[in-house]
């Protein structure tokens, strides 16, 4: 399993999600530009000493990250308030790639557009959205049930 940033602008939300992905053992990846340095202060102080326990890839752009998925063959799985699909309705599958859009603004339509699937996480009709770090771990929990715990067990 892996979850990747569309560039992230939020510091703290970020590293929050990194200390997640090392964690759960689940790679990271950083769709830039990102709106804010990776030395950023926020951003370390979120993530803590995981950082150096998460397997975190950059990519310089959209058109970078989406070369490189798509020849190594990963579902691109976009979580946004404008899916179609419950992420508790989806088939998982072990190499998904769970894709969270900026926090000030999701992601473009042609991002959006290219994504295998648009999940929602349902939430109160009369509110906007989760925080996007409580949407990553909330995804990245239902993927490793369907996927990595259901098989084995047990995480391990």
């Amino acid at each position: 399993m892996q979850i990747a940033l569309y560039q992230p602008d939020i510091p703290p939300n970020t590293g929050t999600i990194l200390r997640l992905c090392a964690c759960l053992d689940v790679s990271a990846h950083i769709i830039e530009p990102a709106g804010f340095a990776v030395s950023d202060y926020a951003f370390r102080r979120a993530g803590m000493d995981y950082l150096d326990h998460v397997s975190l890839m950059r990519h310089v752009s959209w058109d970078a990250f989406e070369a490189w998925r798509r020849e190594a063959g990963y579902r691109v799985l976009l979580f946004t308030t404008k899916g179609a699909t419950s992420y508790l309705d989806f088939r998982y599958q072990a190499q998904d790639i769970l894709m969270f859009g900026r926090e000030t603004a999701g992601v473009p339509e042609e991002v959006a557009a290219k994504a295998d699937a648009r999940l929602k996480i349902p939430i109160k009709a009369s509110l906007r959205s989760l925080n996007v770090a409580m949407s990553a771990a909330i995804a990245a929990g239902e993927a490793l049930r369907q996927t990595r715990f259901a098989t084995r067990g047990e995480f391990g």
